[in-house]
């Protein structure tokens, strides 16, 4: 995340007493994270770029296999390139989908946006600070659309916050929560979609958790990845608190770490075994920047060493670990800073007691209108 990786002063990390650590560690996590289930792809509006046939044949193999009515697949006449100014945004692709929600009263029962490949990925503008940036991601800018349908406004500079981020209990519904959840069908190539896409459906609640903290140490990631180890479930949990970086794990159902920002990363693959309905997170500033492939050999490097950096980074990919056999993954299309990122500790736990992927996500993702992207089916869970 290069150096703009700790929290700024606005937002400072607080860390509790451990008598209130110890007393939480002591809670039941069934008690923490409600089992919801129900939600269905009647729940799901499906955003398709009928101009790219890869939108298209993501759209159509997913609305068969969950399968999505007909009048929630939301058809967008717009450029494949990932990325795209405002005008472009609010013009080919949140007034469309807008006009589908209300075309067909959808503005309730839809709870999950899923954007899917050949839809652009990122919002270009003015860079900055958490407070004044005026680059998004379209998947999180696309939050807020429910808040736009009900008239609210929202600034275009800066990042807003998400007021599902840490609400253990709550189950997501509009009103209380007033956004729509935002996940993207989308990685490589159109084979490694599909295969996420039935992965998703495969998922069951088994396997190992994946936890490795930085080296150097870093304190309040670290933390956060520490407190995610402690709240999923016992004995089902590999935490590596060490200088090494954890390869060729095996049976992984969820994976936390900072990617290419420790310093010990220097494959661009795992080598893991991911099992059906694996998800992954890491504190990394551009993982998201681009979907495209890099080419077979490239690996990761270093800021200094320009010339084999891949589309304008140095970094890891999300769209590496869906080809690897994970079924999700969050990156960001520009620099989220470290406070910005999902937090692992919400996130897993919730993951692992029954909420879905897009529930999941969300719920350790402080900020919208902002860099992230979820890659996933967001009404995957582990059964």
């Amino acid at each position: 995340m290069s150096q703009s990786i700790s929290p700024p002063a606005w937002l400072p990390f607080r860390r509790l007493p451990a008598a209130v650590l110890s007393a939480l560690w002591m809670v039941p996590i069934a008690a923490c994270v409600p089992r919801l289930e129900g939600q269905s792809a009647s729940n799901v509006l499906l955003v398709v770029n009928r101009t790219d046939p890869v939108s298209q044949a993501v759209a159509d193999y997913y609305a068969k296999r969950r399968p999505v009515p007909a009048r929630q697949v939301c058809l967008l006449e717009t450029t494949s390139e990932e990325t795209i100014d405002w005008q472009t945004y609010i013009s080919q692709i949140e007034t469309p989908v807008g006009g589908c929600l209300k075309r067909e009263h959808l503005e309730e029962e839809v709870l999950y946006i899923v954007t899917t490949m050949g839809v652009p990925l990122r919002i270009d503008g003015m860079s900055g600070s958490i407070q004044n940036s005026e680059q998004s991601s379209v998947d999180s800018e696309l939050t807020l659309l429910y808040g736009k349908l009900h008239g609210s406004h929202f600034d275009r500079a800066g990042a807003v916050r998400n007021p599902f981020f840490g609400k253990r209990d709550s189950p997501f519904v509009h009103p209380q929560f007033p956004i729509y959840l935002v996940t993207r069908l989308a990685a490589n190539d159109l084979g490694d979609v599909k295969a996420m896409i039935d992965r998703s459906l495969s998922a069951r609640n088994r396997g190992t958790f994946v936890i490795d903290t930085s080296s150097p140490a870093n304190g309040d990631g670290d933390n956060w990845l520490r407190s995610a180890a402690l709240l999923l479930p016992a004995g089902r949990v590999v935490l590596d608190d060490t200088s090494n970086v954890l390869y060729n794990q095996r049976n992984v159902i969820g994976y936390a770490s900072w990617g290419s920002n420790d310093v010990g990363r220097k494959h661009r693959w795992l080598g893991f075994e991911w099992l059906p309905g694996a998800i992954v997170t890491e504190f990394v500033s551009t993982n998201a920047r681009t979907l495209k492939p890099p080419p077979p050999d490239w690996n990761l490097t270093t800021y200094t060493d320009r010339v084999h950096w891949f589309a304008g980074s140095p970094q890891t990919l999300s769209a590496d670990y869906i080809h690897e056999g994970a079924t999700g993954a969050s990156g960001n299309v520009y620099e989220p800073y470290l406070s910005g990122c999902v937090r692992p500790e919400y996130m897993l736990p919730a993951y692992a007691h029954g909420r879905n992927l897009a529930e999941s996500y969300y719920l350790g993702m402080p900020f919208l209108s902002w860099q992230g992207v979820v890659l996933g089916d967001p009404l995957c869970s582990l059964k």
